[in-house]
Formats: structure tokens, sequence, C-alpha cells
């Protein structure tokens, strides 16, 4: 089967996938006992026909099969909504799309550059002081709650005022030239960045460790030592090829989670992402803005894993599409 066949055969497969997921999103928000317009209903100032007029508006006056059918038809168009807000969905999941893609993009990168050398460090000198200074980092790192290595940086950037705390950029920010802008921006980053770094670090690591320890026990590997072959060539060259490949598969769920896996850090830092939006809006059960970041989110995944079954199909020869 050829690479454009699979990839149509797989599009073709997530359609009804995607289907299902937005009716059981679209049920699970209308069951939310949530009220859209709790916050107009509380205001004496707002009379009942604006309340009523903003239902129109809305949709929430009409029954929910027909309102998920509205929903879908104008999806399909290009059309993702008005949020409750009165903005447009589609202007404000891209105004958020691409800060949380920086913070998240910049985390994969710094963990995947630490993760797998640490992991082939350790598994090269297992049980000596690098593996078990690893392991040690690894467990705090999967132990520790993201909030709260997220409140740690923010105290220690408050007691130094080295780091700025919340946002993207300064007060200053359009007062400044290009580079400077962009310096401030890497500033604003490296608190959250640090922090997803540092949480997804360990388990990349261990599964790098884990994975490299059982190759290097492999009958080709014993052979290739044999023949005299230089120890750095047995495990870059050979052993880690083939102990990468379990790897690939968890980088297609590294990229689902660009835009929806830093919801909990971007709340704690007041960080401008797409997951604090998505977080908002289902506090305020904003249909059409959650619909559409969840929708978004599972496209992610459906694109992620893709990717990554084709990545594997060129790393290793091996496999094959069928």
């Amino acid at each position: 089967m050829s690479v454009p066949i699979f990839i149509l055969k797989r599009i073709l497969q997530a359609l009804p996938l995607l289907f299902i997921i937005s009716v059981m999103t679209f049920t699970m928000l209308k069951l939310a006992p949530i009220d859209p317009l709790a916050q107009l209903r509380a205001n004496p100032a707002i009379s009942l026909a604006a309340i009523k007029a903003e239902e129109e508006r809305l949709g929430l006056n009409k029954p929910a099969p027909v309102q998920y059918a509205i929903w879908i038809t104008n999806l399909l168009q290009g059309d993702a909504g008005v949020s409750t807000s009165g903005a447009s969905v589609f202007i404000l999941i891209m105004q958020r799309a691409g800060n949380t893609l920086k913070l998240s993009a910049l985390s994969i990168l710094f963990t995947w550059l630490i993760a797998i050398p640490a992991g082939v460090a350790a598994a090269v000198d297992r049980g000596k002081f690098v593996d078990k200074m690893f392991g040690i980092l690894t467990s705090i790192g999967m132990s520790m709650p993201t909030f709260l290595f997220a409140l740690l940086l923010l105290m220690f950037a408050l007691a130094t005022h080295l780091l700025p705390i919340g946002g993207l950029t300064s007060s200053n920010y359009y007062q400044l030239d290009t580079f400077h802008q962009i310096l401030d921006e890497l500033k604003h980053l490296i608190i959250p960045v640090t922090v997803l770094t540092f949480v997804s670090l360990a388990g990349i690591q261990r599964q790098m460790r884990a994975n490299l320890l059982d190759v290097l026990r492999a009958e080709y590997v014993r052979t290739a030592r044999a023949k005299g072959l230089p120890e750095h060539t047995v495990i870059y060259h050979h052993a880690l090829r083939n102990a990468i490949n379990p790897l690939i598969t968890l980088l297609g769920f590294e990229f689902s989670s660009l835009l929806s896996g830093a919801a909990l850090t971007e709340t704690v830092l007041a960080y401008p992402g797409l997951g604090r939006l998505t977080l908002d809006g289902v506090m305020t059960k904003d249909m059409n803005l959650v619909m559409a970041s969840l929708m978004l989110g599972a496209v992610m995944l459906i694109v992620g894993n893709l990717l990554a079954d084709v990545l594997l199909k060129f790393v290793d020869p091996r496999i094959t599409l069928e």
C-alpha cells in the first residue's frame, strides 16, 4: 500500500470517529448543570427581553438536536459560530492557538533533546552514578504535581525578580523593536516551558532507558560487539535506531497535545493560551468555543497518530503500512 492511499484510508476512517466525538462532546456539555447566561440573569439591570434576545442569538432556545444540527452544518461550511462573549470562535482560537503552539513546541523540543540522551546515558551506565542520578530526578518529576512546580517557580521569580510572571509580553512590548520583542517573549516563556519540560521529561527518559536496555540484550548487538565494532557504533548506529521506534509512537501523542496539553500550566501561570481559553469556556458553558476547541484537539490526535505511523514506516523498513 502506498503512502498516499494509506493516508486517504486513515482520513476516511477518521470521519465517523470525529462525528461520534462531536456528538458525545455536545451531549456532555448539554448535560452539564451550568447556565451560560447565569451572569446576565443575575444582573437586575438586564431586562428579560435582553436575555431572550441573547438566547435567540446563541440558539439556546432551540431543542438540543436542532442546536447540534445547526452547529455541525455551520462547521462544515467553515463557520465555528459565535462565543457567548460575542466574538468569533475562529478568531478567538486563532489568537490563542499561536501562543499555545509556541509553548508546547518548545517544551516538546527541550523534553526530547534532554530525555533521549539522558535515557541513553542511564542505560549505558546502568546501576552506576549517572543512572541513579537520573532515576532520582525522574522520580521527582513524576511525583511532583504540575501546579506545585509552577507555584515554586513563581515564588522563585517573585523573590529574585529575575524572570517575568504571567502573560506572554511586558507592558512596553509594542514600544520595543523586533529583536527585543522576541527576547521579551522568550523571557516570559522560560517558566512555563520549564514546567512542562520537567513534568514530561521523566516518562520519555525512562521509556528510552528501558527500550535501549532491551535492545542491548539482543543477539545482533552481541554479534556486533563480537565482531570488534566500537562501543559507540554498537550503541548509536545499531541499538539506538531500534530502541527509538516505540518513542515515535509517543511523538504522535505529543503532537496531539500541542494545542491542549498545557491547560493547567496556562491557568496557574496566567498564560494566554488555548488551554486556558477552553477551560474558561467549559466553566461558562460556551458551547461553540468548547466544541471547536475539543474538535481541534481530536483532529490533532488523529493527525499525530497518522504522522507517527508514516514516520515509523520510513524509520524502520521492516514495518509495512498494511
